[in-house]
């Protein structure tokens, strides 16, 4: 996985006080796959990237368009540690991180790019 800033990183604690949601919320939006989690390999705490999130009326939320983006990997057989490296790390065909493209609404790009690709 790429190595990222520790601030780009979240425990569920962290995206529970971000969501205003209680922990067993924040585990139900991964269980449902409205958010992507790995698990960290030196300490196995359970962490979710802050670009998941994103600010609507001033109010943190899921990322709309991840749960689809999330299918449509595991469909090409990705696991969840493969999904999140592939939507964090620069795509070829993309030329940027998928990620960055889901959060500004290129959706159908993302989606299209991640069924040719196999985990």
């Amino acid at each position: 996985m790429n190595t990222h800033p520790e601030s780009e990183w979240l425990t569920v604690p962290d995206v529970a006080e971000l969501l205003g949601a209680r922990l067993r919320d924040v585990r139900g939006l991964i269980h449902t796959r409205d958010l992507l989690a790995v698990r960290t390999a030196d300490t196995n705490v359970v962490i979710v990237h802050r670009k998941e999130l994103v600010e609507v009326d001033g109010q943190w939320v899921p990322l709309p368009s991840l749960r689809g983006t999330v299918t449509v990997l595991e469909d090409a057989g990705f696991t969840d540690a493969e999904a999140m490296e592939w939507l964090t790390s620069e795509n070829s065909l993309l030329g940027e991180e998928p990620i960055d493209m889901l959060r500004r609404g290129d959706v159908h790009a993302v989606r299209r790019a991640a069924a040719l690709d196999v985990g």
